[in-house]
């Protein structure tokens, strides 16, 4: 049975925890989410639901979620959220491997924190234009 284009288009909810030093984490979620390659979209969705689209060719659920958890985030883990994630975990990774693609995140992780470091705040910017750098 042939892939189209529509199943290839993975929209997903990723809840998160109460728990948490920032109420506001899906937003903070979306921020982050926003250019990374293969997420077409990532809003907020309620109080604690963030709605992501995304390819699944390119990046997977288990990769963003994995990002997000490294990133700090507390996702939910009750047990209904647990089935809904293992299972859309194994439909992800047998239609990747049906394919023929490989499972790596490297360098999808990669680019999510360069993403990140790139819009925060540091003292590591060089502020002049491109053209001047060369001369110093």
């Amino acid at each position: 049975m042939a892939e189209t284009e529509n199943d290839l288009i993975k929209r997903r909810d990723i809840c998160f925890s109460q728990l948490h030093p920032d109420p506001r984490q899906h937003e903070t979620a979306v921020q982050l989410l926003a250019g990374v390659d293969g997420v077409f979209s990532a809003e907020a969705a309620g109080q604690l639901c963030l709605r992501v689209e995304y390819d699944v060719r390119l990046i997977t659920l288990r990769v963003i979620e994995c990002v997000l958890e490294e990133l700090g985030f507390h996702l939910d883990n009750s047990l209904i959220v647990k089935l809904k994630r293992a299972l859309h975990y194994y439909t992800e990774e047998t239609q990747r491997a049906n394919l023929g693609l490989e499972c790596s995140q490297d360098s999808t992780t990669t680019q999510v924190f360069v993403c990140r470091y790139a819009k925060r705040r540091h003292g590591c910017r060089d502020e002049r234009p491109e053209h001047w750098r060369k001369y110093l």
